[in-house]
Formats: C-alpha cells, structure tokens, sequence
C-alpha cells in the first residue's frame, strides 16, 4: 500500500515536471448559459415576478410595497416562486439558445489574431438575442401569465398547473399562433437585451482588465457584470413594458404592434409607463446578471481545468 502512494506520488511529480504543450482554450459546452442562467433565476425569481406585476398594473397603487403585500396575502412565501416551472422552460430555451449563439458568432467573427472589435460583439449580441427570442417566445408567455394569475379576479385566472400545462392550454383556446403572442416586442427587447448586456459584459471586463486593480477572477466577474446589468435594464425597460402587456392580455388585445402599443400606453399613462417595474427590473437584473456570469464563468473555469489535466496541455 506504501508502495502504490510513493509510486502515484512519483508519478504525480513527473507529470508536473513535464513541459505540457501550449493550446488555445476549447469552446466550453453550449448549454452552459442555460444552466448559469437556470442556477440564478431559483434567487431572482421573485424579483421579476414583482416586476410582472407592476407592469400589468394600471392606474396607481402599484407600488412595490403594495405589489409585495398582496403577492404574500395571496400565497404566503410559496407566492413569490408561482411561475418558477416556466420561469425554468425560458431559460433552457431563452437563454441557452442566446449565449450558445453569440459564442458561436464571436469565434466565427474574431480576426485571425483573436480579437474582435465592438462594432462585430455588439452585432454578435443582436443577432444572438433574435435567435434566443423566438426560442423562448412560448415559455415567456406562459410566465407572464402565470407570475400575473393570481393578481386577477377568480373569474379571469387561466389557473395553468405548470409550463406544459400552459403551453397546450394556449394552444387549444388561442392555436399555435397564441404561442408566438407578443413575439415581436419579445424579439425586440430580447436583441436588445443580449447586446447591452453580453457585449457590454465583455467589454467592461476588457475595460476594468486595463487598469491596475483588476485581475481575472471573482472581483472583475462581479464589477462586469453589475454594469452590464445596469446598461441593460435601462435600454430594454420600454420593451419590457410593452412585452408584458402584450403577453398578458388575451385574445382581445388592444395592442397591434409594437409601435402602436408604446404609443398607446404613452397617450394614457404618461412617457413614465415604459418605465414601470424599473426598480424591481435592476433589483433583479443586477443579481440575475451577476450570478448569471459568475456561474458561467465556474462552470467555465472547471470545464478548462478538467480539460487541461486530462489533456494533459497548459493554455496560451
């Protein structure tokens, strides 16, 4: 027994002491935005319900206070996660398809020499962000519904059990069109989205990299991606609003387009309205953003270090 430990120890050495080649590091899996994002929507879920909420709401009274308490008199603690199954299905289609695509355009779009040029990561962003929009159009409306259900008379509620649940519902009472409900203004803020928010993630990480009191670890990943978070709540919250109406309002929508429907929310409700939910919003992208990349880049960081000691290689 004695023998075998000094000989994996011998071994151990020699493998450290050998001169490992140098690679570039390998593309990490597709789905790992996917589950990043899976992993903190379970903290932030209750944020963008209340956020959901506010949106649907007209008139006044719909402050955040009033927004919490009638959620907790509605279903106690258990009332802020109503939705968490959709809220699952949207990330492993929203999100998965949006960062697996935008990291599949900067490596297409980087020069020979590696890097890639704003202009290109932003381009990169929109187009990941339409194609993760049509793939999570479906579990977004049947989120918005359910985050919003209980907030309606006995009379209105659609009382969906579950994701599945909703999506066929939809599909009986509205057909397959139903489920593609509010995809324009859903596709608009989610190019939006996926722009502001993964371009300018890398972009502030390039940044705070160039001064003297950044080092690529924990402390950048977190300051990138709570000013990523910022921009993106900011340029998207319009769309948000109009996104949520849209979605949630039924077969007898007011709301044509996307246009007509900013227009019309301005005209009653004040310029102010596209920003309802604005708080709750960042409350929740702030942290939704951050643990969003900070899982990313774990999951990133063990997959690079199981790569390179079964490998055998060290990276450039």
């Amino acid at each position: 027994m004695a023998d075998a430990n000094v000989q994996a120890t011998i071994h151990n050495q020699i493998l450290a002491d050998k001169e490992w080649p140098v690679v570039k590091k390998p593309h990490p899996p597709f789905y790992f935005g996917g589950f990043a994002a899976c992993a903190a929507n379970f903290f932030t879920h209750p944020l963008d319900l209340l956020k959901v909420r506010q949106q649907t709401m007209k008139g006044t009274g719909n402050g955040l206070v009033h927004v919490v308490r009638g959620v907790f008199a509605e279903g106690g603690m258990l009332g802020f996660y109503n939705g968490m199954s959709a809220a699952v299905l949207r990330q492993m289609t929203y999100s998965m398809a949006r960062f697996a695509t935008y990291e599949e355009l900067k490596k297409r779009m980087s020069r020979e020499d590696g890097s890639l040029p704003f202009y290109r990561m932003a381009a990169a962003g929109i187009v990941a962000g339409a194609v993760g929009g049509i793939c999570g159009t479906p579990a977004d409306i049947v989120l918005v519904r359910l985050q919003n259900d209980g907030s309606l008379p006995l009379a209105q509620r659609r009382n969906y059990k579950h994701a599945i649940d909703g999506l066929v519902q939809i599909t009986r009472s509205e057909g397959p069109r139903g489920l593609f409900k509010g995809a324009v203004p859903n596709v608009s803020r989610a190019m939006l989205m996926t722009g502001a928010q993964l371009c300018s993630y890398d972009a502030f990480k390039d940044l705070l990299l160039s001064t003297p009191y950044f080092t690529n670890g924990l402390a950048l990943h977190f300051s990138a991606s709570l000013l990523s978070g910022f921009v993106a709540t900011t340029i998207t919250s319009p769309f948000d609003v109009v996104k949520t109406r849209v979605m949630n309002a039924g077969p007898t929508s007011p709301y044509r387009s996307l246009l007509q429907a900013m227009v019309l929310i301005v005209r009653e409700e004040g310029v102010r309205a596209l920003y309802k939910g604005w708080t709750p919003s960042f409350v929740r992208m702030a942290p939704q953003t951050v643990l969003t990349f900070i899982f990313l880049e774990q999951f990133r960081g063990l997959y690079w270090n199981s790569y390179a000691r079964h490998n055998c290689v060290k990276f450039e």
